[in-house]
């Protein structure tokens, strides 16, 4: 059985990043930040891994603890499948739910076909996040309908749009990759940032898209492996004699030194050029300020920031502490994971301990 709106498989086409290995916490964005402990305790990256690892489904480590499946993400799905045959679970699919209703003993879930009666319901609906393969806001609807509030949503780990100067600029320089920090207020991520003809891409903006409010300012150090995150150090690179883009290519790729340098006019050899230039370099790189006109909204966005307010849900179990065997977990709830995996784990955290008590 499914909402009217069935959430997107998300990371679960190609090989799936089902998990971190340093998921905690300080992962989440949530307006109560210590919610999903309770949950990643009882149930966290290892316990998940020791189940591939009973059924042999082979997984490797990416970087920063990201773990992927070896062969496809059709391993995990077939393992979920299993477990529901095994435990001899119904799977009603292609069948619309019209309307939840509270009954004596727990709920009444009218669908297009009939209606279901259960002692418990958990809403595993997710966010708003690409809506053209089905997310609706069925899961906060259903919420709202039970009395329980909503925080703000917004479409998080989400492309960022620009102005025409920007976009011409990365245009131009559509396909280079550098690692970046990039930073927005006290929140900053270093990861690869894109060029692309859309605008700046990569982890490293995905990331900040979660924490980005419209008309704050992000930062961009385009080299914070060849510098000390505020300085170039041009002089310690090489002498005097060699032009600036050629030895600013050194620390970028050359196609993106150059056109840095181009902007600047500073078509010099290190030793013409003034402190006054090369500290305006030195920001360029280092320090580079873009305003964003706003994100590419929902249809692309990867997760959902924000929904059901975890103030009236039992953090132990995912349960409403106004209804009785109503549970909410997943996407739904106000708790957004980071890019890496972190967004699965919480759906098999919030999950299991919400199945222990159902």
């Amino acid at each position: 059985m499914q909402p009217s709106s069935a959430k997107k498989s998300g990371s679960l086409g190609g090989r799936c990043n089902f998990t971190n290995l340093y998921c905690g916490f300080e992962n989440f964005i949530s307006s109560n930040p210590h919610f999903c402990k309770s949950a990643l305790k009882q149930f966290g990256p290892k316990d998940f891994t020791s189940i591939l690892d009973s059924a042999k489904i082979p997984y490797h480590e990416k970087h920063s603890g990201q773990l992927f499946c070896d062969n496809s993400s059709r391993d995990i799905l077939n393992l979920l499948l299993k477990s529901i045959s095994n435990n001899k679970v119904s799977l009603a699919l292609g069948e619309s739910v019209t309307k939840i209703d509270k009954a004596n003993c727990g709920y009444r879930i009218y669908t297009e076909i009939g209606c279901y009666s259960c002692t418990s319901l958990v809403i595993a609906a997710g966010g708003l996040s690409i809506p053209k393969i089905g997310a609706t806001k069925f899961g906060h609807d259903i919420a709202t309908q039970f009395g329980h509030t909503g925080v703000a949503t917004k479409p998080g780990l989400v492309p960022l749009t620009f102005d025409t100067t920007l976009l011409k600029h990365c245009a131009d320089l559509a396909g280079i990759a550098v690692e970046a920090i990039v930073s927005c207020e006290d929140q900053h991520f270093i990861g690869g940032l894109l060029f692309t003809h859309r605008g700046l891409s990569g982890p490293s903006i995905l990331q900040i898209s979660s924490y980005w409010q419209p008309e704050k300012f992000i930062k961009i150090n385009l080299a914070p492996l060849g510098s000390d995150h505020e300085k170039l150090n041009l002089h310690n690179l090489s002498k005097p004699t060699k032009l600036v883009k050629n030895i600013l290519g050194q620390l970028l790729p050359q196609r993106l030194a150059t056109s840095i340098c181009t902007q600047m006019k500073l078509h010099k050899k290190l030793g013409e050029a003034t402190e006054t230039l090369i500290e305006s370099l030195d920001k360029r790189v280092c320090a580079w300020t873009v305003c964003p006109t706003g994100t590419e909204g929902y249809r692309t966005a990867e997760v959902t920031v924000g929904g059901v307010d975890t103030a009236n849900l039992s953090s132990k179990t995912m349960e409403s502490s106004t209804h009785q065997g109503l549970y909410f977990i997943g996407e739904v709830i106000d708790v957004t994971g980071h890019l890496g995996g972190h967004n699965f784990q919480w759906a098999w955290s919030s999950g299991w301990v919400a199945g222990q008590h159902v």
